[in-house]
């Protein structure tokens, strides 16, 4: 089942919105100091836990697409616990083809980023209508003193990946971009992994562009009411970025991405385009969530 071409479609909506938000979905502002020996890095930076709502929708299809229509939602959550960031997606998404019925994905994926950079445990599924197709579950480390590291899948076992040390996981990523932009940087290049598929990590080129007001702009009046204004007026910037397979020497990427990035980490609006049809995401609901952390 996992190898039909719709659920292949559905796989690549699914990692597109995974890893928009997972490399620039927000991060940790703390109040108080940790016991723990790791401090969060975000803390400097100036990202905020919350949770979000995403209304997703086909934005465009191309002559020949065999995809005629893709609607749902997307609930995000990212904050600090003890020694490290969670996240947590959750997607239901409906997908309407040219010539099979209609089918209802819906997908969990979960990470765990230790705040030293140096460590991640991710964990996925996915069901078409009910019926688990895909189950993923591992962790990654990197070692500094060797200055490389390995991904290694308990599901399915004996899947593997060596990382570098220039690897970096979503959280890691996050923040450097966030440091590049407001340092008036307008490219950055990063090799990333996140554990959300079985093909390993990938090349993101990001284009920094031109500073936005504020995310105000890109939120509907019918959303407004569920909307944490304040999170959303900050200034930030507009992204683009293509991802490209890290083994993959050619110069086509898989698909691209535009986002108003706010300086906190939110997304307010995102459309990732890909090679037959685009996407759209819109920001519905969208609130602060308390961070789990220990206190001394």
């Amino acid at each position: 089942m996992a190898g039909s071409p719709f659920l292949r479609c559905a796989g690549r909506v699914f990692l597109g919105l995974v890893y928009a938000l997972s490399l620039l979905g927000g991060g940790a502002v703390l109040a108080g100091p940790l016991s723990g020996p790791v401090l969060d890095p975000a803390t400097a930076i100036g990202l905020v836990p919350h949770k979000a709502i995403y209304d997703v929708r086909l934005s465009s299809a191309k002559t020949g697409s065999q995809v005629l229509d893709i609607r749902g939602k997307m609930l995000f959550e990212w904050k600090p616990s003890c020694e490290g960031w969670i996240t947590d997606h959750r997607f239901t998404l409906v997908y309407d083809y040219a010539d099979t019925p209609a089918m209802t994905i819906d997908s969990d994926f979960s990470t765990f980023e230790g705040f030293d950079r140096q460590s991640l445990n991710f964990s996925s599924r996915r069901s078409k209508d009910g019926e688990v197709y895909e189950e993923l579950r591992g962790k990654a480390n990197l070692d500094p003193v060797k200055g490389k590291g390995v991904a290694l899948y308990s599901l399915p076992d004996g899947i593997s990946f060596d990382l570098d040390k220039a690897m970096l996981f979503p959280t890691g990523h996050t923040i450097d971009l966030l440091a590049a932009a407001k340092g008036g940087n307008r490219f950055m290049r990063g090799i990333v992994f996140d554990g959300s598929d079985e093909v390993g990590p990938v090349e993101i080129n990001s284009f920094i562009g031109k500073k936005i007001p504020s995310g105000l702009s890109t939120v509907s009046t019918v959303a407004a009411a569920k909307i944490d204004k304040s999170l959303i007026g900050v200034p930030g910037w507009a992204v683009r970025m293509a991802f490209f397979p890290n083994a993959d020497t050619g110069a086509l990427s898989d698909y691209e991405l535009t986002m108003d990035f706010l300086e906190n980490g939110i997304i307010s609006d995102m459309k990732i385009d890909y090679a037959d049809f685009s996407v759209s995401q819109k920001l519905v609901a969208l609130e602060k969530i308390k961070s789990d952390l220990c206190r001394e």
